[in-house]
């Protein structure tokens, strides 16, 4: 980690868990689950004239101690990438056109739009009602995102949610059109829908609510050398540092980010901000990779519930007109 002397000071944070999960109920279920899991969050922080900036990696994995080992090399990049955001100019705020990574597209699917498909959220939001209706187009046919509990070997997995409904793959939007929505049996019962089986607990001392599982924006056709290729000026964002979300309103914190030029990546910037309406950002993104990535770093709050294993992804993507935050 100490690779320069503008690294001053780093933190790791790692867990890993081995559940044994017994539900039962007066319908005559009976399910036994073993979820294991393991997180690893590696932070350089580099400090240079009162400067502070940092670079991160984050992984996780369904028991897999594979997953974290043989990292030396991917940890002095870590360091290198901070020690480099000392010296990296600010972006100029604007519109812009903007390349995310797959863990940053990922994010946003999943704490942009994933969040506002939570039924339990949607029922008592009668303005977000109004908004998230089934049948409504929100982006063009190459949109979908979906949330899918049934993919082995992802941290937000399972067979069984804790209600003891069966594990689904539920398309939220489909060729652009919103289709679904994620439910316990409770909030299927009250918007007269069916239950996927997103009901989840931490642990036995907390109710089973509305939660997301494995949250991504699928595959498109598009490489990333063409979707670069056709922008003239640009931004590449990679990473997340960190993020807040209002309704439909959104602000991510990159963790990294470079200037798009005459279709080729050119000088490293600061970490940007990119700000927006999830609603309309959706309907610019005018380009989806063919690279899915999936992120097994993070974990999910909601009903002081956290952090609760989960994992999303998504391709590249290219989304017209968003706006970056800068000098």
């Amino acid at each position: 980690m100490l690779t320069s002397p503008q690294i001053q000071d780093s933190r790791i944070g790692y867990q890993d868990v081995n559940r044994k999960v017994i539900f039962a109920n007066s319908e005559g279920s009976y399910i036994e689950q073993d979820k294991p899991d393991l997180a690893l969050r590696v932070t350089a922080i580099a400090r240079r004239n009162g400067e502070i900036q940092q670079a991160g990696l984050s992984l996780g994995s369904v028991g897999d101690f594979s997953a974290i080992e043989n990292l030396h090399d991917e940890v002095k990049e870590v360091a290198k990438r901070a020690a480099a955001l000392l010296h990296a100019p600010q972006a100029k705020g604007g519109e812009y056109t903007v390349i995310l990574d797959p863990i940053i597209a990922g994010v946003f699917a999943h704490e942009a739009f994933g969040h506002l498909s939570e039924a339990d959220f949607v029922y008592q939001n009668e303005p977000l009602r109004q908004v998230m209706v089934l049948g409504k187009r929100f982006g063009g046919k190459h949109l979908n995102i979906v949330d899918d509990a049934t993919i082995p070997g992802l941290r937000g997995s399972y067979r069984y949610d804790d209600e003891g409904t069966p594990a689904s793959k539920t398309y939220l939007i489909h060729e652009g059109i919103l289709v679904g929505r994620l439910h316990s049996r409770e909030t299927a019962a009250r918007m007269g829908e069916k239950p996927t089986g997103n009901a989840r607990a931490i642990n036995y001392l907390f109710p089973p609510i509305v939660r997301m599982t494995n949250t991504f924006i699928e595959p498109g056709g598009t490489s990333f050398e063409e979707m670069l290729g056709e922008i003239k000026d640009g931004v590449y964002v990679r990473d997340w540092y960190g993020g807040t979300t209002s309704l439909e309103m959104f602000t991510f914190s990159a963790g990294e980010a470079y200037m798009i030029r005459d279709g080729k990546l050119a000088e490293l910037l600061r970490p940007v901000v990119l700000t927006g309406n999830v609603f309309v950002t959706l309907g610019n993104i005018d380009a989806i990779g063919n690279d899915l990535g999936m992120n097994q770093g993070g974990g999910c709050g909601k009903g002081g519930q956290s952090p609760l294993p989960v994992s999303n992804g998504s391709p590249h993507i290219r989304i017209r007109h968003c706006v970056i935050g800068g000098r």
